[in-house]
Protein backbone atom coordinates (compact mmCIF):
# COMPACT_ATOMS: atom_id res chain seq x y z
CA UNK A 1 0.00 0.00 0.00
CA UNK A 2 1.62 3.57 -0.26
CA UNK A 3 2.58 5.05 2.36
CA UNK A 4 1.30 8.45 2.15
CA UNK A 5 -2.65 7.15 1.22
CA UNK A 6 -2.53 5.14 4.59
CA UNK A 7 -0.96 8.53 7.04
CA UNK A 8 -3.65 10.43 5.13
CA UNK A 9 -6.65 7.59 5.84
CA UNK A 10 -4.75 7.62 9.32
CA UNK A 11 -5.48 11.11 9.63
CA UNK A 12 -8.93 11.35 8.41
CA UNK A 13 -9.49 8.66 11.08
CA UNK A 14 -7.93 10.86 13.79
CA UNK A 15 -9.43 13.97 12.57
CA UNK A 16 -12.84 12.37 13.36
CA UNK A 17 -11.61 11.39 17.08
CA UNK A 18 -11.94 14.06 18.87
CA UNK A 19 -15.42 14.58 18.38
CA UNK A 20 -16.52 10.98 18.48
CA UNK A 21 -14.55 10.44 21.76
CA UNK A 22 -16.29 13.72 23.42
CA UNK A 23 -19.80 12.41 22.69
CA UNK A 24 -18.47 8.95 24.38
CA UNK A 25 -16.62 10.56 27.06
CA UNK A 26 -20.47 12.45 28.15
CA UNK A 27 -21.37 8.03 29.09
CA UNK A 28 -17.86 6.40 30.34
CA UNK A 29 -15.17 7.47 31.96
CA UNK A 30 -11.63 7.94 30.20
CA UNK A 31 -9.47 5.70 31.20
CA UNK A 32 -11.79 2.50 31.02
CA UNK A 33 -12.79 3.71 27.53
CA UNK A 34 -8.73 3.69 26.96
CA UNK A 35 -8.49 0.58 28.52
CA UNK A 36 -11.28 -0.95 26.38
CA UNK A 37 -10.05 0.46 23.09
CA UNK A 38 -6.89 -0.64 23.43
CA UNK A 39 -7.76 -4.18 25.19
CA UNK A 40 -9.95 -5.55 22.45
CA UNK A 41 -8.02 -3.51 19.60
CA UNK A 42 -4.90 -6.06 20.48
CA UNK A 43 -7.12 -9.02 20.36
CA UNK A 44 -7.91 -8.25 16.40
CA UNK A 45 -4.00 -8.03 15.91
CA UNK A 46 -3.04 -10.82 17.52
CA UNK A 47 -2.81 -13.65 14.96
CA UNK A 48 -1.96 -11.46 12.16
CA UNK A 49 1.20 -9.85 14.69
CA UNK A 50 2.13 -13.31 15.48
CA UNK A 51 2.13 -14.65 11.29
CA UNK A 52 5.09 -12.15 11.84
CA UNK A 53 6.63 -12.63 14.76
CA UNK A 54 10.57 -11.71 15.16
CA UNK A 55 12.58 -12.33 17.72
CA UNK A 56 13.48 -9.08 19.91
CA UNK A 57 16.60 -7.77 21.67
CA UNK A 58 16.66 -5.97 24.70
CA UNK A 59 17.41 -2.54 23.18
CA UNK A 60 14.80 -3.21 20.24
CA UNK A 61 11.87 -4.02 23.32
CA UNK A 62 12.52 -1.24 25.36
CA UNK A 63 12.29 1.33 22.32
CA UNK A 64 8.96 -0.58 21.82
CA UNK A 65 8.19 -0.39 25.34
CA UNK A 66 8.96 3.68 25.64
CA UNK A 67 7.69 4.38 22.36
CA UNK A 68 4.35 2.71 23.50
CA UNK A 69 4.21 4.51 26.65
CA UNK A 70 4.53 7.62 24.79
CA UNK A 71 2.18 6.75 22.09
CA UNK A 72 -0.52 5.43 23.81
CA UNK A 73 -0.46 6.13 27.82
CA UNK A 74 0.81 10.21 27.51
CA UNK A 75 -0.58 10.79 24.09
CA UNK A 76 -4.27 8.95 24.41
CA UNK A 77 -4.45 9.51 28.26
CA UNK A 78 -4.19 13.22 28.73
CA UNK A 79 -6.32 13.44 24.90
CA UNK A 80 -9.27 11.14 27.08
CA UNK A 81 -8.83 13.83 30.03
CA UNK A 82 -8.91 16.73 27.92
CA UNK A 83 -12.03 16.24 25.87
CA UNK A 84 -14.83 16.82 28.67
CA UNK A 85 -12.88 19.81 29.50
CA UNK A 86 -12.03 21.69 26.69
CA UNK A 87 -13.77 21.97 22.98
CA UNK A 88 -12.73 19.26 20.75
CA UNK A 89 -12.27 20.94 17.47
CA UNK A 90 -8.78 22.41 19.28
CA UNK A 91 -7.29 18.75 19.88
CA UNK A 92 -6.28 18.93 15.87
CA UNK A 93 -4.98 22.69 15.70
CA UNK A 94 -2.80 21.98 18.80
CA UNK A 95 -1.81 18.75 17.30
CA UNK A 96 -1.41 19.94 13.89
CA UNK A 97 1.70 21.77 15.93
CA UNK A 98 3.61 18.92 15.79
CA UNK A 99 5.97 19.70 13.11
CA UNK A 100 7.35 22.60 15.37
CA UNK A 101 7.86 20.55 18.40
CA UNK A 102 10.24 17.94 16.14
CA UNK A 103 11.86 21.19 15.20
CA UNK A 104 12.43 22.10 18.40
CA UNK A 105 13.47 18.19 19.53
CA UNK A 106 16.05 18.27 16.55
CA UNK A 107 17.50 21.53 17.84
CA UNK A 108 17.69 20.63 21.53
CA UNK A 109 19.08 16.88 20.72
CA UNK A 110 21.07 17.51 17.71
CA UNK A 111 22.46 21.12 18.51
CA UNK A 112 21.76 22.27 15.04
CA UNK A 113 20.89 26.18 14.73
CA UNK A 114 17.67 26.85 13.27
CA UNK A 115 17.45 29.53 10.18
CA UNK A 116 16.20 32.67 10.85
CA UNK A 117 13.04 31.83 9.10
CA UNK A 118 12.74 28.03 10.63
CA UNK A 119 12.95 30.65 14.75
CA UNK A 120 10.34 33.12 13.19
CA UNK A 121 7.54 30.02 11.86
CA UNK A 122 8.58 28.62 15.10
CA UNK A 123 7.13 31.67 17.67
CA UNK A 124 4.51 32.38 15.15
CA UNK A 125 3.18 29.14 15.78
CA UNK A 126 4.14 29.02 19.52
CA UNK A 127 2.08 32.07 19.99
CA UNK A 128 -0.96 30.61 17.70
CA UNK A 129 -0.56 27.74 20.28
CA UNK A 130 -0.92 30.08 23.00
CA UNK A 131 -4.13 31.91 21.76
CA UNK A 132 -6.03 28.59 21.81
CA UNK A 133 -4.99 27.53 24.79
CA UNK A 134 -5.82 31.00 26.35
CA UNK A 135 -8.62 31.16 24.49
CA UNK A 136 -10.97 30.79 27.13
CA UNK A 137 -9.86 33.62 29.41
CA UNK A 138 -10.75 35.98 26.89
CA UNK A 139 -14.74 34.73 26.66
CA UNK A 140 -16.61 37.24 28.93
CA UNK A 141 -19.62 36.32 30.28
CA UNK A 142 -19.49 33.51 27.78
CA UNK A 143 -18.26 30.98 30.62
CA UNK A 144 -18.01 30.87 34.85
CA UNK A 145 -14.57 31.27 36.28
CA UNK A 146 -14.35 27.24 36.59
CA UNK A 147 -15.09 26.72 33.28
CA UNK A 148 -12.31 28.79 32.10
CA UNK A 149 -9.96 27.63 34.19
CA UNK A 150 -11.11 23.67 33.27
CA UNK A 151 -10.85 24.42 29.44
CA UNK A 152 -7.58 26.30 30.17
CA UNK A 153 -6.12 23.02 31.49
CA UNK A 154 -7.73 20.82 29.14
CA UNK A 155 -6.19 22.59 26.39
CA UNK A 156 -2.75 22.27 28.52
CA UNK A 157 -3.92 18.23 28.40
CA UNK A 158 -3.84 18.65 24.82
CA UNK A 159 -0.40 20.24 24.22
CA UNK A 160 0.77 17.18 26.59
CA UNK A 161 -0.69 14.97 24.20
CA UNK A 162 0.62 16.33 21.40
CA UNK A 163 3.86 15.73 23.04
CA UNK A 164 3.62 12.66 23.85
CA UNK A 165 2.82 11.77 20.12
CA UNK A 166 5.94 13.86 18.97
CA UNK A 167 7.97 11.58 21.39
CA UNK A 168 6.52 8.57 19.88
CA UNK A 169 7.57 9.52 16.05
CA UNK A 170 11.13 9.89 17.28
CA UNK A 171 11.49 6.85 19.47
CA UNK A 172 9.24 4.37 16.69
CA UNK A 173 11.38 5.22 13.82
CA UNK A 174 14.42 3.29 14.48
CA UNK A 175 12.91 0.10 15.62
CA UNK A 176 10.11 0.36 13.25
CA UNK A 177 12.90 -0.29 10.47
CA UNK A 178 13.80 -3.22 11.99
CA UNK A 179 10.35 -5.12 13.11
CA UNK A 180 7.25 -5.57 11.40
CA UNK A 181 4.89 -3.04 12.25
CA UNK A 182 2.27 -5.57 13.60
CA UNK A 183 4.62 -6.64 15.78
CA UNK A 184 5.14 -3.39 17.24
CA UNK A 185 1.33 -2.34 16.95
CA UNK A 186 0.26 -5.32 19.37
CA UNK A 187 2.75 -4.67 21.91
CA UNK A 188 2.18 -1.52 22.00
CA UNK A 189 -1.80 -1.76 22.57
CA UNK A 190 -1.28 -4.87 25.36
CA UNK A 191 1.20 -2.70 26.97
CA UNK A 192 -0.87 0.76 26.39
CA UNK A 193 -3.84 -1.45 28.08
CA UNK A 194 -2.23 -2.86 30.99
CA UNK A 195 -1.40 0.82 31.78
CA UNK A 196 -4.64 1.95 31.99
CA UNK A 197 -6.00 -0.73 34.07
CA UNK A 198 -5.42 0.09 37.11
CA UNK A 199 -6.42 3.87 36.27
CA UNK A 200 -9.95 2.10 35.06
CA UNK A 201 -10.27 0.14 38.20
CA UNK A 202 -10.55 2.71 40.31
CA UNK A 203 -13.33 4.44 37.84
CA UNK A 204 -15.02 1.25 38.34
CA UNK A 205 -16.14 2.04 41.76
CA UNK A 206 -17.96 4.82 40.75
CA UNK A 207 -19.00 3.58 37.35
CA UNK A 208 -20.28 0.53 35.55
CA UNK A 209 -20.61 -1.00 31.91
CA UNK A 210 -24.40 -1.56 32.63
CA UNK A 211 -24.77 2.36 31.98
CA UNK A 212 -23.05 2.00 28.87
CA UNK A 213 -25.42 3.84 26.10
CA UNK A 214 -25.07 4.21 22.17
CA UNK A 215 -22.80 7.47 23.13
CA UNK A 216 -20.11 5.13 25.07
CA UNK A 217 -20.89 1.96 22.28
CA UNK A 218 -19.94 4.94 19.49
CA UNK A 219 -16.90 5.16 21.22
CA UNK A 220 -15.89 1.85 21.86
CA UNK A 221 -17.01 0.78 18.69
CA UNK A 222 -14.69 3.88 16.58
CA UNK A 223 -11.94 3.36 19.12
CA UNK A 224 -11.26 -0.23 18.55
CA UNK A 225 -11.65 -0.85 14.86
CA UNK A 226 -11.24 2.63 13.44
CA UNK A 227 -9.10 4.73 15.73
CA UNK A 228 -6.78 1.57 17.23
CA UNK A 229 -6.94 -1.25 15.05
CA UNK A 230 -6.86 0.23 11.16
CA UNK A 231 -5.56 3.95 11.84
CA UNK A 232 -2.44 2.57 14.08
CA UNK A 233 -1.37 0.12 11.44
CA UNK A 234 -1.75 2.43 8.87
CA UNK A 235 0.18 5.20 10.62
CA UNK A 236 3.20 2.59 12.24
CA UNK A 237 2.92 1.41 8.41
CA UNK A 238 3.42 4.83 7.01
CA UNK A 239 5.99 5.76 9.37
CA UNK A 240 8.11 2.40 8.81
CA UNK A 241 8.47 3.49 4.83
CA UNK A 242 8.80 7.60 5.28
CA UNK A 243 10.98 9.79 6.95
CA UNK A 244 10.13 10.82 10.73
CA UNK A 245 9.63 14.78 9.83
CA UNK A 246 7.42 14.14 7.20
CA UNK A 247 4.85 12.33 8.99
CA UNK A 248 3.59 15.14 10.98
CA UNK A 249 2.67 16.95 7.71
CA UNK A 250 -0.23 14.52 7.61
CA UNK A 251 -1.64 15.91 10.89
CA UNK A 252 -2.80 19.28 9.07
CA UNK A 253 -6.05 17.34 7.85
CA UNK A 254 -7.28 16.23 10.98
CA UNK A 255 -8.57 19.67 11.98
CA UNK A 256 -11.16 19.92 8.69
CA UNK A 257 -12.69 16.68 10.07
CA UNK A 258 -12.81 17.66 13.30
CA UNK A 259 -14.99 20.72 12.53
CA UNK A 260 -17.15 18.77 9.90
CA UNK A 261 -18.45 16.45 12.76
CA UNK A 262 -18.17 18.44 15.60
CA UNK A 263 -20.60 21.34 14.79
CA UNK A 264 -23.79 18.50 14.13
CA UNK A 265 -21.91 16.01 17.04
CA UNK A 266 -21.62 18.38 19.93
CA UNK A 267 -22.93 22.10 18.38
CA UNK A 268 -18.79 23.48 18.80
CA UNK A 269 -18.04 25.75 16.58
CA UNK A 270 -15.06 27.56 15.78
CA UNK A 271 -14.51 31.50 17.62
CA UNK A 272 -12.49 33.99 16.54
CA UNK A 273 -10.01 32.94 18.51
CA UNK A 274 -9.84 29.45 17.18
CA UNK A 275 -9.69 30.87 13.81
CA UNK A 276 -6.45 33.57 14.91
CA UNK A 277 -4.93 30.36 16.50
CA UNK A 278 -5.13 28.56 13.52
CA UNK A 279 -4.27 30.72 11.10
CA UNK A 280 -1.27 31.65 13.25
CA UNK A 281 0.31 27.85 14.06
CA UNK A 282 -0.42 27.36 9.89
CA UNK A 283 1.23 30.29 8.94
CA UNK A 284 4.03 29.32 11.54
CA UNK A 285 4.77 26.05 9.76
CA UNK A 286 4.52 27.23 6.71
CA UNK A 287 7.17 29.83 7.50
CA UNK A 288 9.00 27.49 9.18
CA UNK A 289 9.27 24.54 6.55
CA UNK A 290 9.04 26.89 3.86
CA UNK A 291 7.50 24.56 0.95
CA UNK A 292 3.57 24.65 0.51
CA UNK A 293 4.53 21.85 -2.29
CA UNK A 294 5.01 19.12 1.43
CA UNK A 295 0.98 19.31 1.83
CA UNK A 296 0.11 15.47 2.43
CA UNK A 297 -2.01 15.20 -1.28
CA UNK A 298 0.51 16.94 -2.82
CA UNK A 299 2.69 13.80 -2.14
CA UNK A 300 0.42 11.16 -2.72
CA UNK A 301 0.88 12.28 -6.27
CA UNK A 302 4.32 12.49 -5.72
CA UNK A 303 5.25 9.34 -4.07
CA UNK A 304 3.12 7.07 -5.64
CA UNK A 305 4.86 5.03 -8.08
CA UNK A 306 8.03 5.03 -5.89
CA UNK A 307 6.58 3.80 -2.49
CA UNK A 308 3.83 1.01 -4.13
CA UNK A 309 4.20 -2.50 -2.89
Amino acid sequence: MNPVLALIIANLIWGAAAPIFKLALQNIPPFTLAFTRFFFAALLFIHVAFQHWQKLNRRQLIEILVGSFFAITINIGFFFLALPKTASINAPIIGSAQPIFLFLLFIFFLKEKPHKKVFYGIVMSFIGVLVIILSPLFMDGAMSVAAKESAVEGNIFLVIATFGAVMNTLIFKKVLKEINFYQITLISFVFGALNFFPLMYGELQQWSFAQLDYRGWIGIIFGVVFSSAIAYALYFYGLSKMEGQEVGIFSYIDPVIAVLLAIPLLQEYPTVYFYAGTLLVFLGIIIAEGRLQWHPFHKLGMRNSKFKI
